[in-house]
């Protein structure tokens, strides 16, 4: 035991940034984090349901919640009590072990991503550096990718386990739609790496700070991808196939009662938290102050922190709001129309996209301008016009047309010409 303990010693202070002396401060600061982000983390996305019904009645001109405390704002605590107190049921035929198991497994991941966004600057406290994030890990963005990717087997694994049809049609719906977009959002994510030249998110925020400029307007592309991308990944409208309410039932938690339901809803809520967070993070400058670059030479003093807190949730809630006002807003994709905006559109585009990032930094670098607010100039004018394109060429009603079958503009006018005709003929009958 005595030879065990000094080791496990030893491993822990290799975990340490700050080093031997400063060892017991970081383990206290880091229970503390974890305590309050978690802690914000449970009632962010308990709350995030009130304010989606809140905005959708708004949306919508019509009340939300209004009766459990002020305003409705004890909703999301009575809507837990009544998970908890429903009677979990267990559908006949169904794999138990998996059946039980899913709900978790969609939720894990979007809990543990959590972990390595960074909220602020650092601090410089009297007992040394404190990063806001709870796990400053040195692949940054490619861990959160993956985690986040792993959440589909809970989905797949609840809807084959459920022995119901519509269950295993939306976890199938689900495999596809995440792999078609997961890739699309991996090639969104190569022109930040290609510009940044690092992958730790924090070293993604400063690079924004020292050009002056925002990965959108930089990289508006990538924004592009990556945005449409977040919103397929969290099973949102226009995206929301695997559950498709109108075609099949809830899909993959139709048999799933009580808190094994809740759970995949506070999953989708998790990562539209973590997708926002990622949104802000990316392309929006993070926890990065404006107009200065105090924040960015090291740990700076508390007042900065909270500013730089403050700027970054600010930033996440917009994009939540985002979120929440799209799925109230659009209509569903037909599943055709999302399998080919992610294989004929975006994946394409992404792939092409690489090659113009790069093809335009060797042409920077061997002109010899160097990384700053002038290079990034350069980049804004070039993605306005890559944006133009974009949105010009993008459907055309060729993709994503309002109807199934894919008529030509005189085909479309002979129709209405018949349709035109027989009213008239009607009309001329009628009287």
């Amino acid at each position: 035991m005595t030879d065990v303990l000094p080791g496990v010693h030893a491993l822990l202070l290799a975990a340490d940034p700050q080093g031997p002396m400063n060892f017991w401060p970081w383990l206290v600061f880091t229970a503390i984090k974890m305590l309050v982000f978690f802690t914000i983390y449970m009632l962010g996305v308990a709350y995030l349901t009130l304010a989606e019904r809140k905005i959708s009645a708004w949306i919508q001109h019509r009340h939300g919640p209004n009766r459990v405390g002020w305003s409705g704002f004890m909703q999301p605590l009575a809507d837990g009590v009544k998970n908890f107190m429903k009677e979990e049921t267990m559908p006949p035929y169904v794999n138990k072990a998996l059946f039980v198991l899913a709900p978790m497994l969609a939720f894990i991941p979007a809990m543990t991503v959590w972990a390595v966004i960074p909220w602020g600057a650092p601090w410089a406290s009297p007992w040394g550096r404190v990063e806001m994030v709870l796990a400053d890990l040195p692949i940054g963005f490619l861990f959160i990718i993956a985690i986040a990717s792993l959440g589909v087997y809970g989905i797949v694994l609840a809807g084959w386990s459920s022995n119901n049809k519509y269950a295993l049609l939306g976890g199938l719906r689900s495999s596809a739609q995440m792999v078609s977009y997961e890739i699309s959002m991996g090639l969104s994510l190569i022109p930040i790496l290609l510009f940044t030249g690092n992958v730790t998110l924090s070293s993604v925020v400063n690079s924004q700070a020292s050009m002056h400029m925002w990965n959108v307007l930089t990289l508006s592309i990538a924004f592009l991808l990556y945005f449409i991308s977040a919103f397929a990944e969290t099973n949102r409208l226009p995206f929301d196939m695997p559950e498709a309410e109108s075609e099949l039932i809830t899909g993959y938690h139709t048999e799933y009662s009580a808190m094994k339901f809740s759970l995949f809803f506070i999953a989708e809520y998790a990562n539209m938290a973590t997708q926002s967070a990622m949104l802000a993070t990316l392309f929006f400058g993070g926890w990065d102050v404006p107009f200065t670059q105090a924040d960015n030479t090291g740990a700076v003093s508390f007042p900065l922190v909270l500013l730089s807190m403050a700027l970054m949730m600010a930033k996440t809630l917009f994009f939540l709001f985002v979120y929440i006002w799209v799925r109230w807003t659009l209509p569903r994709f037909r599943y055709d129309q999302l399998m080919s905006l992610g294989w004929k559109i975006l994946l394409p585009t992404g792939l092409g996209y690489i090659i113009v990032v790069a093809s335009l930094m060797l042409g920077l670098d061997a002109a010899g301008i160097e990384r700053g607010f002038v290079y990034g100039l350069i980049f804004l004018g070039v993605n306005i016009v890559l944006v133009a394109l974009f949105m010009v060429f993008l459907d055309r009603g060729k993709i994503l047309s309002a109807a199934y079958g894919r008529a030509s503009i005189g085909e479309l006018q002979r129709l209405r010409d018949i349709t035109t005709s027989r009213t008239r003929l009607s009309t001329t009958a009628g009287d």
